[in-house]
């Protein structure tokens, strides 16, 4: 640190900002006891540089830039501004006597780059925001790794090759000239400040001849997906596919290594809120899966699902737009970004003037996967005794293959064309950017857990979290274990299986009932029995079971109410037991998706309205598969025009509400 007595001659120099020239002499009349630190931070994060001084009178302070004279305003030992860019800063103190002292020049480091995982308590510890990536280099060629974390202080850096620290190698950037075999092993970095020390994901480098050398295999930092299946509608006919849509996706999702959350039956402001937690759990390098079954159309460009809700005269301001929920997932700079719809896509009010369309910037790697083409209806057929979309069919088909996402659905496309029950009728529709061969098969990299990863996984747990069984014992010596099945994220089972009995009991049942009361909204014979299907795996003939549906609207604590009857053997009489069970809120009622509040911004403009339904056609097929009935449908059909009115339906494509 250089700091000076001014000779007179240099007074003005020193008094109009200018920096202390080399060879001029020390004075011990102001001491610095505390310098600024240099710091690493995201762009447009507020930073504030301190300088603590002690001298024998006031004291003043004035703090320069290394490519301007002085900064406007700096004028106290705490300097705080919004860092935009990567700066040098120096602090000068001096008193009335002319004496002056320079703090040690510290830099600030703007990094432009994801933050999305940054904490909003955020301290300065070290937080990594680039991990180094697997290497596979040719004898030879130049290794480089990078990371980079925020820290305040500017974290220091550390690599570490098979668990042995790298001489010299203390940058965010570890590069090796003429890599040799032995260069060949497990990378890290440990980075740290004073508050921390955080470690990257460690990554393999492999180094191979010239004529080896091949692409790495591309990979996930994870895999989520939301299935959504609407089908008992308040305004519109009900459905009857997506029970068997959503559950056989599901379980075959799960298979790839998806953490998935299935719901059926979501008025707008529940799917809204599990778009939401959907959303959060996406990050840098996560495959995102979206797909939806149930009502909905298409307008202007812009795709509408309808909530189970949603008034019969539909509007855009009543749906969800499926474009917004992509350019979210895009906003989460997801490694693959998947939307699939087994939906209509038909437009009956020609009335309607159609907005002005914003399209989204271009992004890599995003899929929609279209049941049917523009402007047209898309089919559930009865297949085997059991209700599914055709798109739904032929997708659960070919999705575990290992084939990149967009030739899969080319494969589901030609199965499709080919089924007569819908040629002619039905085409599924396929658009993208995808820059990688990414397949829904990459499997997941979860070595060096990151905190990131570790909050996700907490996170979709808690929609999935199934009561614990529990075994009862009654006075009477009956003994009845208690245990539960997910049939999705919102339908729980509880099963009741009686497993000893006692001596003086005969004839005993068990009868299952919840408090507070949650109605069956599956209880209709033809879905009853399809919901009923789906658990012929799950348990083995229980003697009582409860199915508790649209747990996203509990409130409150559930309790399972255990009624045992049985005949005493003595007196002959019929008698009663009852327990009851606390079990919390189960699977996604602990997400509390009821608390979500959601406002659009909305403009005025003149429309008239329509009714939306699917379509139907009755046919047959030598393949034993018929068309769902006329009111089982996912087809937009016309309905008597009303008369135009004013409406608050935002434009469907206004992306500044984004």
């Amino acid at each position: 640190m250089i700091v000076c007595v001014l000779r007179k001659e240099d007074e003005n120099a020193q008094m109009t900002g200018a920096r202390p020239k080399p060879g001029q002499i020390m004075i011990k009349e102001i001491v610095i006891v505390r310098h600024p630190v240099s710091v690493c931070v995201p762009v447009n994060h507020k930073v504030t540089l301190r300088v603590r001084a002690e001298g024998k009178s006031i004291l003043h302070y004035q703090w320069f830039t290394e490519d301007e004279r002085e900064v406007p305003g700096g004028t106290q030992a705490d300097l705080t501004f919004t860092a935009v860019k990567t700066q040098l800063f120096v602090c000068r103190v001096n008193d009335p006597f002319n004496n002056c002292v320079f703090s040690e020049w510290v830099k600030v480091k703007v990094l432009d780059i994801n933050k999305s995982g940054l904490p909003v308590d955020w301290q300065g510890e070290p937080h990594i925001a680039i991990n180094p990536k697997p290497q596979t280099v040719r004898l030879g060629a130049k290794l480089t790794l990078r990371c980079a974390a925020f820290g305040i202080p500017a974290p220091h850096y550390q690599w570490y090759k098979n668990g042995h620290p790298l001489q010299n190698k203390t940058s965010d950037a570890l590069q090796i000239d003429g890599v040799t075999a032995e260069h060949k092993g497990s990378y890290l970095c440990s980075i740290s400040n004073v508050l921390e020390e955080r470690w990257t994901e460690p990554v393999d480098v492999d180094i191979v001849q010239p004529d080896q050398v091949s692409p790495p295999a591309l990979t996930a930092s994870d895999k989520v997906a939301l299935l959504i299946g609407n089908l008992n509608y308040s305004n519109y006919p009900s459905l009857m596919a997506p029970v068997m849509d959503v559950h056989e996706l599901s379980n075959l999702l799960q298979q790839l290594g998806f953490r998935v959350v299935s719901l059926l039956d979501l008025t707008k402001e529940e799917m809204l809120a599990a778009i939401d937690k959907f959303i959060q759990l996406l990050d840098r390098g996560v495959y995102g899966l979206f797909y939806y079954a149930g009502h909905g159309y298409e307008h202007a460009g812009r795709n509408y699902l309808i909530s189970v809700d949603a008034p019969q005269s539909y509007q855009t301001k009543n749906c969800i737009c499926v474009q917004r929920v992509m350019h979210r997932m895009q906003e989460r700079q997801t490694a693959l970004s998947v939307i699939l719809l087994d939906t209509c896509r038909k437009w009956y009010n020609q009335d309607c003037i159609p907005s002005v369309i914003m399209p989204l910037g271009p992004n890599g790697n995003t899929v929609y996967g279209y049941a049917t083409c523009e402007d047209a209806e898309a089919y559930e057929v009865q297949d085997g005794g059991k209700s599914t979309g055709i798109f739904t069919k032929y997708l659960n088909r070919h999705i575990l293959q290992s084939d990149k996402v967009t030739h899969v659905l080319e494969k589901v496309s030609e199965d499709l064309g080919r089924d007569p029950l819908v040629k002619g009728k039905q085409a599924v529709e396929i658009k993208h950017t995808m820059k990688e061969a990414r397949s829904l098969t990459d499997k997941v990299r979860t070595t060096g857990h990151t905190r990131e990863l570790h909050l996700r996984d907490i996170c979709w747990r808690q929609a999935n979290e199934l009561p614990r069984r529990k075994l009862l014992r009654f006075l009477c010596g009956v003994e009845v274990e208690l245990s539960f099945s997910a049939l999705f994220s919102n339908v729980l089972v509880a099963f009741a299986n009686i497993k000893t009995v006692g001596d003086h009991t005969q004839d005993c049942t068990v009868v299952l009932s919840s408090i507070p009361p949650i109605e069956d909204i599956f209880s209709r014979s033809a879905q009853s029995e399809e919901m009923d299907s789906l658990l012929l795996n799950n348990s083995n003939s229980p003697d009582c079971r409860l199915r508790l549906c649209s747990l996203q609207k509990l409130k409150v604590s559930l309790a399972i109410k255990v009624d045992l009857h049985y005949t005493h053997t003595k007196s002959n009489l019929r008698q009663t037991e009852s327990q009851q069970i606390d079990i919390g809120k189960p699977l996604v009622a602990s997400c509390k998706l009821y608390r979500e509040i959601h406002a659009e911004t909305s403009k005025t403009q003149e429309g008239t309205s329509a009714q939306s339904m699917r379509n139907i056609s009755n046919s047959t097929s030598q393949q034993h598969q018929t068309l769902a009935r006329p009111c089982h449908t996912r087809k937009a059909v016309c309905a008597a025009k009303a008369a135009s009115v004013r409406s608050n339906e935002p434009e469907e494509n206004d992306e500044n509400e984004l």
